[in-house]
């Protein structure tokens, strides 16, 4: 077996890591990238939720070093690394992006994602804790932006009702994805355990200023909390 793809795998990782520094990192969309400007979005989580992403490099890095060093020719670590690629490498031009448009930054946010579940599923039960768990959290991340991504963007463009439906609409489908993927995988804790993370924070987002979303938000802790339970049996 070629083990050019755990090569590759490795560089995508390593620039995706390094982006924040490349880019000068991303601090959120600013208001004014909206035509109607997004102060305090209901839908986004807490400021303290986004430090998950220092867990999800680290543990990404640590992955496909390993990866390379110990498993370049493995048969299960290699089924994860064509969607790793494609999804980790577009991933490094991300903040970029967002930078300067947030409906490209959500339009690819939305393809990293759905290479990052496809990674999940075919990620190997060996090395649970360097295989599987990294690839979870950064596919629960994922999820939880990108419907974060859909609230930030029917709100800032005035469709509908306003920031409060669409934070229970991105809430109702960040829900229903993370339910049929847990239930799916049947395994990987770590990808549920995350997107309640991203929950928990809208709800210290919300708790004394929108009581509505705030509940919705618990709801979603239970009902995706109970489901990863499951998944750790």
């Amino acid at each position: 077996m070629d083990p050019i793809k755990a090569v590759f795998t490795f560089v995508a990782t390593l620039f995706f890591v390094l982006s924040p520094l490349l880019s000068g990192g991303f601090g959120g969309f600013e208001p004014a990238q909206f035509p109607v400007p997004q102060d305090n979005p209901p839908v986004q989580p807490a400021g303290y939720a986004f430090a998950i992403w220092g867990l999800i490099y680290g543990w990404l890095l640590v992955s496909a070093g390993f990866g390379l060093v110990k498993r370049a020719q493995d048969t299960g670590w290699e089924r994860t690394r064509l969607p790793l690629i494609l999804s980790l490498a577009p991933g490094a031009a991300w903040i970029g992006v967002a930078l300067n448009t947030a409906l490209w930054a959500s339009i690819l946010l939305w393809w990293m994602l759905a290479m990052a579940l496809w990674a999940l599923f075919a990620a190997p039960r060996r090395d649970r804790w360097l295989a599987q768990a990294p690839i979870a959290i950064y596919a629960g991340w994922l999820t939880a932006a990108g419907w974060v991504s859909v609230g930030l963007l029917g709100a800032g463009y005035g469709i509908g009702p306003g920031e409060t439906v669409w934070a229970l609409i991105a809430l109702a489908g960040a829900l229903a994805t993370g339910a049929l993927v847990q239930t799916r995988l049947g395994r990987a804790p770590e990808y549920g355990a995350t997107l309640v993370w991203a929950l928990v924070g809208v709800l210290v987002a919300n708790a004394t200023t929108n009581p509505l979303v705030a509940f919705a938000a618990i709801a979603g802790i239970v009902l995706i909390g109970t489901l990863t339970r499951k998944a750790a049996r």
